[in-house]
């Protein structure tokens, strides 16, 4: 009888636990930020451009890399609009994306090697520092019709990817 009653309360004891915490912080070592905001050139009632010879501004995103070989800039110019007056017809996009400005002339190489997909443009960054991208970005509206008056807006999106 004992043994059994030494049993029951050895299993019928509580059980004791802590959760220990472990936190850690990690910086960003890929910074992405607008160096310039893109403006739209009206040449012609149908076409907004942000090509400066149409009187636009082309907008520019800086990459700041700080350990090589960890990160992708994926870019992609607007396909449509965030802001319009109302637009009863189609509207064809066309865009560009291109090296501008870099801290290390090794990045030169950053265009030829990029790989391009639908209005999208990846960029392997292989080196440490900072790249400027400038993105170009046409609005051409249905077939000979003009655009509404009114504000129009889109959006640039410039994303750094880890690997």
């Amino acid at each position: 009888m004992l043994k059994k009653i030494a049993i029951a309360v050895v299993v019928s004891s509580p059980a004791y636990a802590a959760d220990v915490t472990i936190t850690g912080n990690v910086e960003a070592k890929c910074i992405v930020q607008t160096d310039t905001a893109g403006v739209y050139g009206n040449p012609t009632p149908d076409t907004l451009t942000t090509a400066s010879a149409s009187g636009g501004v082309a907008p520019v995103v800086r990459f700041d890399v700080a350990i090589a070989n960890y990160y992708v800039a994926k870019i992609t110019y607007p396909t449509s609009f965030s802001t319009s007056p109302n637009l009863t017809d189609v509207v064809n996009w066309s865009g560009s994306i291109a090296t501008e400005q870099v801290s290390d002339s090794g990045m030169s190489a950053y265009d030829a090697a990029a790989v391009s997909y639908n209005a999208t443009k990846e960029f392997e960054l292989s080196i440490a520092g900072s790249t400027w991208f400038a993105i170009e970005s046409v609005a051409e509206y249905g077939y000979g019709k003009s655009f509404p008056a009114g504000t129009y807006r889109s959006v640039v999106v410039a994303e750094c990817i880890a690997q």
